[in-house]
């Protein structure tokens, strides 16, 4: 349980950016690639030291493989945090900040019943967006960063692009994860806010990049989206799934449709709409009492816009289906907004 921290040497610091890529000099590790969130700990310069939590890359994890800075002695030790916040998050650990919650001063109501996608994978979330904005131009669709994946809100290099082309209305960090344009404390919190007092014509709540799992059947970070779609149905809005399929993943587990989907569809307590690429339906578990919808998608196009195009270090072409899916469900989600109004 104790960290796995090391004393390093920043060798080369790239710009400023909510994540700021690093090369740092650990003893006995030698010159390593680091992210520092600056948003949290300030920027980092040649030269400063800092401590790095190691234990990622030691592990050779296919995701988060890097090492991140958890201060830097230098000239992240005069902080003063924000002025009139007092909600933490990450609270009790050595990271622990007051944030400005979305729910201080309130409305506290139940928003209007607009849609909310839920996506498993945070790589469904450009195709999902784009998808939207294909389908019905204009829509002001804010994305909810929940569980499941990276907990710091900056460390999406995707989320910053979609945001730059007006792909998404806004973002904001519920629970656990921080760091958003916004901050929630629930995730219902957070949806009420955006599609309630922000006038979102509907959100998508998705992991940050990255995903934790043991492969089993409950041990995964696809569970995040149990949780995501009960809190949209608890507060009556009508609930889109984007399945992680694959026709690409080597794992069985993940072929078709991926068991993270399956088990999370066979838990629900109440039927939600599954997009699927036309003739992808049968993939699905059928008789769960969940509707599944098939539509065409547009994987050409898709790949054309320039946006990220690869699931972990699959292309389009080597994994149509994953990036299909998320398509699809990006595409119903449009349609159902003005039926939701």
């Amino acid at each position: 349980m104790v960290l796995v921290l090391s004393e390093g040497i920043v060798t080369e610091a790239g710009p400023l950016a909510p994540e700021q890529q690093l090369l740092v000099d650990v003893p006995g590790r030698g010159v390593r690639a680091a992210t520092a969130d600056t948003a949290l700990l300030g920027h980092c310069e040649v030269g400063d030291s800092v401590i790095v939590n190691t234990q990622a890359a030691d592990l050779a994890l296919g995701s988060g493989g890097f090492d991140v800075v958890h201060v830097n002695l230098t000239r992240g030790l005069g902080g003063e945090g924000v002025a009139g916040a007092h909600v933490m998050k990450l609270n009790y650990s050595s990271l622990q900040h007051a944030v400005l919650a979305v729910e201080d001063g309130s409305a506290d109501k139940l928003p209007s019943p607009k849609p909310v996608g839920v996506c498993f994978l945070h790589g469904q979330l450009a195709p999902f967006a784009w998808a939207v904005s294909q389908a019905r131009p204009g829509t002001q669709l804010g994305y909810i960063q929940g569980g499941g994946g990276a907990l710091p809100g900056g460390h999406s290099r995707t989320v910053i692009e979609l945001r730059e082309q007006g792909l998404l209305a806004g973002t904001i960090t519920a629970g656990a994860s921080y760091g958003g344009e916004a901050e929630a404390i629930t995730l219902a919190g957070g949806i009420a806010h955006g599609i309630g007092e922000l006038g979102w014509d509907a959100a998508v709540v998705a992991p940050g990049p990255g995903i934790i799992g043991s492969g089993s059947r409950l041990g995964h970070g696809g569970m995040a989206a149990l949780d995501a779609a009960h809190t949209a149905l608890a507060l009556g809005c009508p609930v889109i799934v984007a399945p992680r399929m694959s026709n690409g993943d080597a794992r069985d587990r993940h072929q078709g449709c991926s068991h993270h989907t399956q088990t999370v569809l066979g838990l629900l307590l109440a039927p939600v709409s599954v997009a699927a690429p036309q003739g992808a339906g049968e993939e699905i578990t059928r008789g769960c009492g969940h509707t599944i919808v098939e539509l065409d998608v547009d994987l050409v196009a898709y790949g054309a816009s320039g946006l990220p195009a690869a699931t972990m270090g699959r292309s389009i072409d080597d994994d149509p289906l994953f990036f299909g899916a998320a398509l699809a469900a990006g595409e119903l989600l449009a349609s159902t907004i003005d039926a939701a109004s």
